[in-house]
């Protein structure tokens, strides 16, 4: 696949990730001609300027010449997704290409997933269970952290919307996660939080599992004041506080 831009070291702008500056330049760049290294890095800007086709192409190359699925996780995907983090964290991408950025991210994992799953060498930090609580039917802001969380290499289990405390323990049951986290727009439902860390806490959980919480109407304060463990603000800091929970600092 063919592209006309190349992106040097210099200041961050639009399309480029941080640290690096597009460049036009009439020279075009074919993948399969790429050594190894530097088709990581074309990966990464493809991912960031949210081109799926390219980054499906990179993967099987990468698949072809001999890759680990785990390692083209890691190093393309994974780091990919984190400098769109740090830059969507930093006001310099917004929400839709951040969206666009995760379909990049998706197209290459459809080809990895398959692998990872059958050797089980997924490069995870653990799995990460999250959902919408009861009454709530909002899921805008839950799935974006949901594409941060798997592109900072979490396993992300998604219970979707209106979840009872029910669900969550089930989900906890069955997946084990590394972190629980609950999401919820409507300050109606916010209190559902506390009712579901408070059965954490009655049946021992709460110790051993970190909860994070997040939603529009939330702040550092009521997070206190129902015992979670840490409050994501945004996506990008979701993900960042996330990877900090699991001992993994960006």
């Amino acid at each position: 696949m063919l592209r006309s831009m190349i992106c040097t070291t210099t200041r961050p702008v639009a399309g480029c990730p941080s640290g690096m500056q597009a460049m036009s330049d009439d020279s075009e760049i074919i993948l399969e001609d790429l050594s190894d290294d530097d088709l990581v890095e074309q990966m990464k800007d493809d991912l960031y300027d949210g081109m799926a086709t390219e980054v499906r192409e990179g993967t099987q190359i990468l698949l072809n010449r001999g890759w680990q699925a785990g390692d083209i996780l890691a190093n393309a995907l994974v780091e990919g997704m984190r400098i769109v983090g740090i830059d969507f964290r930093d006001g310099i991408l917004f929400v839709p290409e951040v969206l666009q950025c995760a379909g990049a991210m998706k197209s290459g994992m459809e080809l990895l997933r398959p692998i990872l799953s059958r050797t089980d060498s997924r490069a995870s930090l653990g799995k990460f269970v999250i959902g919408t609580v009861k009454g709530d039917i909002h899921d805008i802001g839950k799935n974006l952290v949901g594409m941060m969380l798997e592109g900072a290499g979490f396993e992300v289990i998604d219970l979707g919307i209106n979840n009872p405390v029910d669900n969550y323990l089930n989900a906890i049951d069955q997946h084990r996660p590394a972190v629980l986290g609950m999401s919820a727009l409507l300050t109606t439902t916010m209190p559902y939080m506390g009712v579901v860390i408070e059965e954490l806490d009655k049946r021992g959980i709460l110790k051993e599992l970190p909860v994070m919480v997040g939603g529009a109407p939330l702040n550092q304060e009521f997070a206190d004041a129902i015992g979670a463990t840490r409050y994501g603000r945004d996506a990008a800091i979701s993900a960042e506080l996330a990877r900090a929970l699991v001992g993994q600092n960006s």
